[in-house]
């Protein structure tokens, strides 16, 4: 079945899986970083450039870009799939959000590691 093999996941229940914990990735990364922000001292690029210096930091940066790649994959497959009946259309639209998506992550890490 095609909707198989565009699928991000094996299942539903897995791609639902998947969406709810990303979800919790970005949300805490959100926190976290409107706390920064909020509460932290007068931000300078010295602040920013040792923030994210730290390897933890970089890494759950890595974690959320990667989760906001299958959040946006997954939630647009959907709507895709729901939304967009003509067979050519969809293919053309997921093409596109696929492609963006790679970049965009590829793009993040380029940023991110300074590679």
């Amino acid at each position: 079945m095609v909707t198989s093999i565009t699928s991000f996941g094996r299942s539903g229940l897995y791609d639902w899986m998947v969406q709810r914990v990303t979800a919790v990735i970005l949300a805490c990364y959100t926190v976290f970083m409107i706390g920064y922000l909020a509460f932290g001292a007068e931000l300078t690029y010295d602040m920013w450039t040792e923030l994210f210096q730290c390897t933890a930091m970089r890494i759950f940066t890595l974690l959320t870009l990667l989760s906001f790649a299958a959040h946006v994959w997954i939630g647009m497959w959907s709507v895709s799939t729901d939304y967009i009946k003509p067979t050519g259309m969809r293919f053309v639209f997921q093409s596109v959000t696929g492609l963006l998506t790679f970049v965009y992550v590829a793009w993040g890490i380029q940023i991110l590691w300074g590679i």
